[in-house]
């Protein structure tokens, strides 16, 4: 019973911390990585479509992503959806290949992606708060229900904090190692 409930908070846990990964891998560091496309859907026929399912998406000396669509005549569709999104680029299209150059980072720039990024992360901390106080007061209602003993839900909600402790650090490191990319120039 304790278990189920430890593991029901694990999974809920790693996936919040999945959520997070994703998030600070949209926040654009000023290297390219194919990755920051991954938001970006195309109308294709009549269906909004990940681009990376409609191109090739490389890297081309460090800080330019070039995009290979499949279909030639998708290139306008595929330009308007890079321009409407919100990550600021510039297409630029060289026959079937559009090419988008990324700007180096200001350092004004840098500093409020660094206050995103934190507050992206504390967004999780407090999705692990939420999914520990789910499971202490599932612990609780057990407790209450006569279902388990005093002693067996005190050793649950300290095996649930620990894993809370854990998955938060692991959430701390994700945050450390992005500011790290984003301030190194």
């Amino acid at each position: 019973m304790i278990d189920e409930i430890r593991k029901d908070a694990e999974s809920r846990m790693k996936k919040s911390l999945e959520a997070l990964e994703t998030a600070l891998r949209r926040v654009r560091t000023g290297r390219a990585h194919p990755s920051l496309l991954d938001t970006i859907s195309v109308s294709y026929y009549g269906a909004d479509t990940p681009l990376s399912q409609l191109a090739n998406i490389g890297v081309e000396e460090g800080r330019t992503l070039i995009v290979s669509p499949f279909d030639k005549q998708l290139v306008p569709d595929i330009e308007k959806a890079i321009m409407k999104s919100d990550l600021g680029l510039n297409p630029s299209t060289a026959g079937t290949v559009i090419r988008l150059p990324l700007p180096p980072l200001t350092e004004e720039t840098r500093r409020d992606l660094v206050k995103v990024v934190r507050a992206e992360c504390e967004h999780a901390r407090v999705a692990l708060r939420n999914v520990r106080r789910d499971a202490n007061s599932d612990l609780k209602e057990l407790l209450k229900e006569k279902e388990i003993s005093e002693d067996e839900a005190r050793h649950g909600e300290e095996q649930i904090q620990q894993l809370t402790d854990k998955m938060v650090a692991e959430a701390d490191k994700a945050l450390k190692t992005k500011e790290e990319e984003l301030m190194s120039i």
